[in-house]
């Protein structure tokens, strides 16, 4: 084994890693504030805003994100109302592109990971603070989204961390994350093993310390779950 060229390689995938982060955060926050009106327009009363929040859900969770990738690229420059539109300084550039995908993909997968956060409320803890005298928001902030929270984070650990292994099909058009760079390096060397195991490392390790910060922040969040020190009885002598 080439230590010399691993580690030259290494380096390289190294200085691609901003890259794949920025993907990650950016998809990460558009995604998740794009599930906040999805998974509110979900519940809500009102048909036609349930309905299409339904219709959202099932085109981005039903089709592959591949070809939702291709049709942001490719497909939307072929209107030209969208090249004559202001959206077009941003949808010109293959990364925006990108985080337009990843992120139109996990809103509709976090918008259900949050439906049932919310319907693994308790109705009668919304009951008990409606009856205390809080007023709706209060509600929300003290009872409903931190118990829905809670119950949401496993799964959406999981979301994320399926986003990050996902931003490596920005690649595919001319984004140059870590994958990209790999492929790059291949194309030169064609040395495909040494290369795609350091890309693999890369992703692994990333991947840890996302799953670790998010169980940090699910033990934050649930105090009466944490280990409590076991207390030495005493004993009492006659």
């Amino acid at each position: 084994m080439d230590i010399d060229f691993l580690l030259d390689t290494l380096g390289k995938l190294l200085a691609a890693v901003p890259t794949t982060l920025g993907l990650f955060f950016l998809s990460l926050l558009c995604g998740g504030l794009l599930s906040l009106v999805i998974v509110a327009m979900r519940v809500s009363p009102y048909p036609a805003f349930s309905w299409f929040a339904r219709g959202y859900v099932l085109v981005f969770r039903g089709s592959p994100l591949l070809i939702q990738l291709f049709l942001v690229y490719y497909g939307l420059g072929q209107f030209e109302v969208v090249r004559d539109s202001v959206f077009w300084i941003v949808l010109r550039s293959p990364y925006a592109c990108a985080v337009l995908a990843l992120a139109l993909c996990t809103a509709g997968y976090t918008a259900e990971i949050l439906r049932g956060g919310l319907l693994a409320v308790p109705h009668g803890q919304i009951e008990a603070g409606l009856a205390t005298g809080m007023s709706r928001w209060t509600l929300v902030q003290r009872v409903i989204a931190p118990i829905a929270l809670r119950q949401c984070l496993p799964a959406y650990s999981t979301e994320a961390v399926l986003l990050v292994k996902s931003t490596a099909l920005a690649s595919l058009v001319t984004v140059w994350d870590v994958t990209g760079v790999a492929q790059q390096i291949i194309q030169r060397t064609y040395r495909t093993m040494e290369v795609f195991i350091c890309a693999a490392a890369i992703y692994l390790v990333l991947n840890f310390l996302l799953v670790r910060a998010v169980a940090l922040l699910e033990h934050r969040l649930s105090p009466h779950l944490r280990k409590r020190p076991h207390s030495t009885p005493t004993v009492q002598t006659a």
